[in-house]
């Protein structure tokens, strides 16, 4: 798996390489600022980015502006916010691609190196992946006219857990219920969120976090 990594701080960026080398994947670029992340982006079409939030000359949210100019230019590339921060400023202009494969992580809380790679591969096949966190913050921003309205409290828990990465099993697990009742509420989500079954699982499953995501 060919990657893309973007962060200002040099040990971070080395860091990350190592890493990712380490297990297989192949590093094709390393950059430090949010031009430089657009333009690799534009060359090397990776099969997915890593990328920080804060990078050079603000310091604020260049790695998320830099992210959206990358898939305008090459639609759908797949991307992974990787930061200490939650900075929901560009945040919903990256969820507006329904076509999914992108991803926020908070640096502090990616402890599990297996959970960072399971996240980044995801992202790499078109999926999502939100920390916690980064959903609850986005979860501030809900609009009045709510798509989820008509969702009961259990289906937005599950569709909460969806948002997170979680797989059927895992979200079954956390919330105590079989396998056949988490396909139930996700089958129920999809009805009333519109996402019919004339389109795949997997890419009614990417609008719905993103429409829980936007709302």
């Amino acid at each position: 798996m060919r990657v893309v990594v973007a962060d200002d701080a040099v040990l971070i960026r080395e860091g990350l390489v190592r890493l990712l080398e380490e297990f297989g994947f192949e590093v094709v670029a390393t950059v430090g600022d949010g031009d430089a992340l657009v333009e690799a982006i534009a060359e090397h079409k990776p099969d997915v980015s890593v990328v920080d939030v804060r990078m050079p000359p603000s310091f604020t949210d260049e790695g998320l502006r830099a992210a959206v100019e990358a898939r305008r230019r090459v639609p759908g590339a797949p991307v992974l916010i990787l930061s200490q921060y939650v900075e929901v400023s560009y945040a919903d202009d990256l969820l507006a691609d329904a076509r999914g494969a992108v991803g926020y992580l908070l640096k502090d809380r990616v402890v599990d190196v297996d959970e960072f790679l399971e996240g980044l591969r995801r992202v790499a096949a078109g999926g999502t992946v939100f920390d916690p966190q980064v959903v609850s913050q986005l979860m501030v921003r809900r609009r009045k006219d709510d798509p989820l309205a008509q969702l009961t409290p259990r289906e937005r828990e599950v569709l909460g857990l969806m948002a997170e990465g979680k797989s059927n099993p895992a979200i079954g697990r956390q919330l105590v219920i079989s396998d056949g009742a988490v396909e139930k509420h996700i089958r129920s989500i999809f009805s009333k969120l519109g996402l019919y079954a004339e389109d795949a699982d997997q890419h009614r499953r990417v609008l719905a976090v993103l429409a829980y995501l936007r709302s």
